[in-house]
């Protein structure tokens, strides 16, 4: 006999896909209470790495998941810098965070929050508290990386490009050009001082991305105590790589982990007076940096 409310006119097919909708549901409600009894939940972010492009912020977030108390969202959500996203609401939000233990720290990154007028108002919404990451790097360098990542798109597309000179420099007063986006994301102070009307300073911690190439530990043990996260990174995570010239990550014995290899383009090459005319450029901003932010770096 067919089951309750169906026919014999009923095709097999159908009654085949039934059942294995009925099926999938169970299997699904079944995962959902074995993940509640383990206590598995998706949460907001407590952490959130708000920028800049081309400090580092993948190096930075991928560092941090060695913790075991921190896990990472593996793709940049996008969802407090795009209209659409944040129409979605917060549980869809959410739902884009990876399953995590209570007492774990989900973090996210995406550098456009930092230069996105609107996020800091939309983030204070979701959680006045949260804790805020920037990375940067030394501003003229940071622009040339912005310029070089641009550029090999554009040649990856048999498309022309106008040299990275040619772009920072107007050619009418033959002073910086600050209307370049390369040049405006690498003015921090610019954007550090809209963030500040929404959250103290406090609730900022600025991480050396020069240094973390270099020499990770220390700036990641900076934020662990940032985090108010036991120290657990060690030197046993993070091994260098001669052959691609950057520190790789080792969670344990089995399994390493090395970043993106679109991480470390080689810079064309610039001319000198303008890279010195660029820092010059760049030298009363990164003062006022230095002053909010409490942290000074030997830029130029």
């Amino acid at each position: 006999m067919p089951p309750a409310g169906v026919s014999w006119q009923t095709p097999l097919h159908t009654l085949w896909h039934k059942q294995a909708h009925r099926l999938k549901l169970r299997r699904t409600n079944s995962t959902r209470e074995k993940l509640q009894m383990h206590h598995i939940i998706k949460q907001l972010p407590r952490a959130i790495i708000i920028g800049v492009r081309k400090g580092g912020t993948r190096a930075l977030l991928e560092m941090l998941s060695l913790h075991p108390a921190v896990v990472k969202a593996s793709q940049e959500v996008h969802f407090f810098d795009n209209d659409q996203n944040y129409a979605r609401g917060i549980d869809w939000y959410r739902e884009k965070m990876p399953f995590s233990f209570p007492h774990q720290i989900t973090i996210e990154k995406s550098p456009a929050y930092f230069i996105t007028e609107e996020v800091p108002e939309r983030i204070f919404k979701m959680n006045s508290s949260i804790k805020l990451l920037v990375i940067v790097r030394e501003p003229t360098t940071r622009a040339v990386s912005d310029y070089t990542q641009v550029l090999e798109g554009k040649e990856r597309k048999n498309k022309t490009y106008d040299k990275f000179e040619e772009l920072v420099i107007d050619t009418n007063t033959c002073e910086v050009n600050t209307k370049y986006k390369a040049v405006r994301t690498s003015i921090y102070t610019k954007y550090l001082e809209h963030w500040l009307k929404y959250f103290p300073v406090e609730q900022f911690h600025v991480v050396d991305g020069d240094r973390l190439i270099i020499d990770p530990l220390p700036e990641l043990k900076l934020v662990e105590h940032f985090l108010n996260l036991p120290s657990k990174i060690s030197h046993y995570n993070l091994y260098f790589n001669a052959t691609r010239g950057f520190f790789c990550l080792r969670y344990n014995f089995i399994f390493n982990k090395c970043l993106a290899g679109s991480k470390g383009r080689i810079h064309p090459d610039v001319d000198p007076s303008i890279k010195e005319k660029l820092q010059r450029f760049f030298h009363p901003f990164n003062q006022k940096f230095y002053q909010i932010t409490g942290r000074t770096f030997n830029w130029p």
